[in-house]
């Protein structure tokens, strides 16, 4: 069986690259959601808080209360979002706890809107465009951050997903301002310079991991690939979605787990009913790809994964010897997993079953060769760019 070699292994120790893991399961339901919480293998300790996006109306495609219900209990979570910094039904803590009422999210959780009693800087190891990042002072009242983001279009920065979510979304409505005018103004977000303001996403999204990276803090990410229109849930008309519903992924590489549902977006081939270019064209009139782009430069995270499938495949045998998609057996454990043990320490079973490598190909030239294919094994020697990286099949 041919193994597989990464063309510039040295290279990415140089850079610091590393490779991250991203999991994936094409089901999207409650019960999947925990699953692949679970499947990070991340205990949260202490006091939880899962960022959400209330949505700007009811017609905005955010994440439904009944969805993410059964994960807020299961990790005993608070849901946490901030002011927005726009005219609407969320610009003050008084209309935002109406908006959130009418959602539905109260009857789930407890909601803290993290900025009812203003912000606090924490500080960015990036200060290109910035000096702090400002957000809601009540961050300060967690040890643990579960970043559940929905994936779409944004207006602004092309897209949205845990990026943008732990950005944009952690800042307070002041700190909103600051980020979108790339630290000129906390009352103006004007801003003629989109990288800039793309940048300055990055550098805040890094602040806040770095916060929740602390010791005794930590953070996860999960991005909902469902109801993806090109317009961000801050808009109260959005378009309708065009793409149809592609699947949750999770992991603690916020830069990867963007970068791998760009790939799935970008790497689609759109039909009839089912299609991703008025997503795509919207992503690229805003550069919003520069976000991943940057978030590797600054350390943030790297734009390398591996993509493990939580999804059950027709046909296998229960202990078989597929391993990781590559025709050998590896015998690689899931992370958080303990050998012999039947529980992790949060008390959930480690899941394991159906997992297997996901693997996007494309030729040098941009031609796709495979698209979440479970093996290389079709593959001629030679170079490809797999999951967003160089390498080369001998």
């Amino acid at each position: 069986m041919r193994h597989l070699f990464l063309l510039i292994t040295i290279l990415f120790a140089l850079n610091g690259y590393s490779q991250s893991t991203v999991y994936f399961t094409s089901e999207i339901t409650p019960e999947s959601l925990v699953k692949i919480f679970h499947a990070l293998g991340v205990d949260p300790k202490g006091r939880v808080a899962v960022k959400i996006s209330t949505g700007e109306s009811a017609q905005s495609n955010h994440l439904r209360p009944e969805f993410i219900k059964d994960l807020v209990e299961d990790v005993n979570g608070t849901l946490v979002e901030c002011n927005t910094a726009y005219w609407g039904s969320r610009n003050t803590t008084e209309a935002h706890r109406r908006a959130i009422a009418e959602r539905g999210y109260d009857k789930i959780a407890v909601v803290d809107i993290m900025d009812e009693e203003g912000s606090m800087q924490i500080p960015v190891a990036d200060t290109r465009w910035l000096k702090y990042d400002l957000v809601g002072s009540h961050l300060q009242n967690y040890d643990f951050m579960l970043n559940l983001a929905h994936f779409k279009g944004h207006q602004m920065g092309g897209f949205g997903g845990v990026l943008k979510n732990a950005s944009i979304g952690v800042a307070s409505s002041a700190g909103k301002n600051y980020i979108h005018s790339a630290g000129r103004s906390e009352t103006n977000s004007s801003n003629n310079n989109q990288d800039s303001f793309i940048e300055s996403m990055a550098a805040a999204a890094q602040a806040v991991h770095n916060y929740f990276k602390q010791e005794g803090k930590d953070i996860v990410y999960i991005n909902v690939m469902n109801n993806m229109s090109v317009d961000c849930d801050c808009n109260g008309r959005p378009a309708a979605p065009q793409l149809q519903d592609m699947g949750i992924l999770a992991s603690t590489d916020p830069v990867a787990l963007d970068k791998a549902c760009l790939d799935l977006v970008f790497n689609h081939e759109s039909t009839a009913g089912d299609n991703a270019t008025p997503l795509i064209n919207r992503i690229n009139s805003m550069h919003g790809t520069h976000i991943v782009d940057y978030g590797e430069e600054i350390g943030l995270g790297s734009q390398a994964y591996d993509l493990l499938s939580l999804d059950e495949i027709e046909g296998d045998d229960e202990g078989g010897d597929e391993g990781n998609g590559d025709g050998e057996d590896d015998g690689e454990e899931v992370p958080g997993d303990d050998e012999g043990d039947d529980e992790n320490s949060n008390g959930v079973g480690t899941v394991t079953a159906g997992m297997r490598n996901l693997y996007n190909v494309f030729t040098l030239d941009g031609k796709k060769l495979l698209d979440r294919s479970t093996s290389l094994d079709s593959l001629a020697p030679g170079v490809f760019i797999i999951n967003g990286k160089k390498q080369v099949i001998n």
